[in-house]
């Protein structure tokens, strides 16, 4: 998150007049809050945009919140997930935890408390983050300082754009990333790079980082984005 940036939320309720409520009152409060009615809308919405944190409802149309929580958590283990919800059993708690929540809301609440609850959530996730110079995925070492990469102790040359592109990808934490936001991190705002370019330039890498080893590292999931990670 960019520390000069309002924190991006994604508020996932199906009930209008809770869902303006909320969003109203985080907007008032100095964060950018935008809201989703159905499950199956969130991946879509997550293919734009991205969030400092997930508001999510669980019974809601489509996919059901712990379901988009689950999915959520596989692509992205560094997002701070809220439910918010009616249930408010503990077996409906352990299920929301297990499925990677957080935090766990029950319905009806005071939006201050909610605010406290966002807070604390970012406070943790920005702990979490404090800049690394280095990464590490299976055999694969990036180092941001000396702007080098290397498999199994060989170095590997890249170009400036490729390193970039690999440490783009490295920073996200196996989170996919569309080309729109490989494209808006990577090449200037006034220039906009046809697709097949970012596609040209994910075969560069695969051809360095991934031809000659094992495991394979640089991933496609075809209609979302690219993704680095060992599966």
């Amino acid at each position: 998150m960019n520390p000069d940036a309002s924190p991006a939320i994604l508020l996932l309720e199906d009930d209008p007049v809770l869902s303006a409520e909320v969003r109203s009152f985080l907007e008032k409060k100095g964060f950018v809050c935008d809201a989703v009615y159905d499950g199956s809308l969130v991946e879509k919405q997550l293919r734009t945009k991205t969030y400092d944190i997930a508001l999510l409802d669980v019974n809601v149309p489509g996919l059901n919140g712990l379901e988009v929580c689950h999915r959520l958590r596989t692509q992205d283990t560094s997002l701070p997930i809220l439910m918010l919800t009616a249930y408010g059993e503990i077996e409906d708690k352990t299920e929301a935890y297990e499925k990677g929540a957080d935090d766990y809301l029950v319905k009806p609440f005071h939006l201050e408390e909610l605010l406290l609850r966002i807070k604390a959530l970012l406070r943790r996730k920005a702990h979490k983050q404090e800049p690394e110079n280095r990464y590490e995925i299976a055999d694969l070492t990036i180092d941001l300082d000396a702007q080098t990469a290397a498999r199994d102790g060989q170095e590997i040359p890249l170009s400036p754009k490729e390193f970039r592109l690999l440490a783009l990808l490295a920073k996200a934490g196996g989170r996919v990333l569309s080309k729109t936001q490989i494209s808006d991190a990577l090449w200037e705002p006034h220039i906009e790079p046809n697709p097949n370019t970012i596609e040209v330039y994910i075969n560069f890498l695969r051809r360095k980082i991934d031809r000659d080893f094992t495991p394979k590292l640089i991933h496609t999931r075809v209609g979302f984005g690219y993704y680095l990670r060992e599966e």
